[in-house]
C-alpha cells in the first residue's frame, strides 16, 4: 500500500533528487545535459523548465492514466493502455510549448541561449522515463508520491546539469590531456558526479 504519511512522501522526494537521481542512476535525459550545461545560467534557466514540465505532465499524465486509460477506470470502462505512450507524449509536448513561449514572452534571452534545445524537451526521455516509472505497478505510487517523485526527479536533474555547468566553467583554463578533451572528460566526470551520488545510498532509497 502506498505511505501517505508525511515520512514516506519526503523519502521518494529525497530519493529522487539524491539516490535515484534520474539522470545520474539512469542515466536519461543526457542529451540536454551535456548540450546545454557549458553556461551556469543557461542550464538554471534549462533545469527549472525540465523540472516544471516533470511535474505538472506527470501529476496530469497520472490522472489520465487512472482515471481514463485504465480497465475499468471511472471515466472509461475500455481497457486504452495500449495508448499510453502516445499520451504521455501528447501531453508531454503541450506543456513544453505552454513553456517555450512563456519563456519567450519573458526572458528572450534565455530563450535565445536554450535555442533548438528549448522545443527539444519534448523528446528529454527523463521526463518520459519520469512518467513511465510513476506508473510502475512494483512502485504502487499514488497521485501525493508521484508528485513528490516528479518534483524532486525534476530538482535531481537541475542540481546535477547546474553542477556540471559550473565543473565545466572551472575546467575552460584547466590542462586536460588533448584525447580527453570536450565530450571525453565531460563523460568521465558524469561518472564520478554518478559515483559521488551513489555516497547517499541508505540515506533514502524508493
Amino acid at each position: 500500500m502506498p505511505d501517505f504519511s508525511i515520512t514516506g512522501v519526503a523519502v521518494i522526494f529525497l530519493a529522487a533528487i539524491l539516490t535515484n537521481n534520474i539522470l545520474l542512476s539512469k542515466f536519461l535525459g543526457m542529451c540536454s545535459f551535456i548540450a546545454i550545461s557549458r553556461n551556469l545560467r543557461t542550464a538554471f534557466g534549462m533545469g527549472i523548465s525540465v523540472t516544471f514540465v516533470t511535474f505538472c505532465t506527470a501529476v496530469l499524465n497520472y490522472g489520465i492514466y487512472y482515471g481514463v486509460l485504465v480497465r475499468d477506470a471511472p471515466l472509461c470502462a475500455v481497457d486504452l493502455t495500449y495508448l499510453t505512450f502516445l499520451v504521455l507524449i501528447m501531453v508531454i509536448a503541450g506543456f513544453v510549448q505552454l513553456v517555450e513561449m512563456v519563456i519567450e514572452r519573458f526572458s528572450p534571452l534565455l530563450y535565445y541561449n536554450l535555442g533548438i534545445f528549448l522545443p527539444l524537451i519534448t523528446v528529454n526521455c527523463a521526463i518520459l522515463g519520469v512518467n513511465l516509472l510513476m506508473i510502475d505497478p512494483d512502485r504502487h505510487f499514488g497521485l501525493v508520491q508521484t508528485a513528490a517523485y516528479a518534483l524532486g526527479s525534476g530538482l535531481g536533474w537541475l542540481l546535477s546539469i547546474c553542477l556540471m555547468a559550473g565543473l565545466r566553467r572551472r575546467l575552460e583554463h584547466a590542462d586536460i590531456p588533448r584525447p580527453l578533451q570536450g565530450l571525453g572528460i565531460i563523460l568521465i566526470i558524469t561518472g564520478l558526479m554518478a559515483m559521488a551520488f551513489m555516497g547517499f545510498a541508505g540515506v533514502a532509497d524508493l
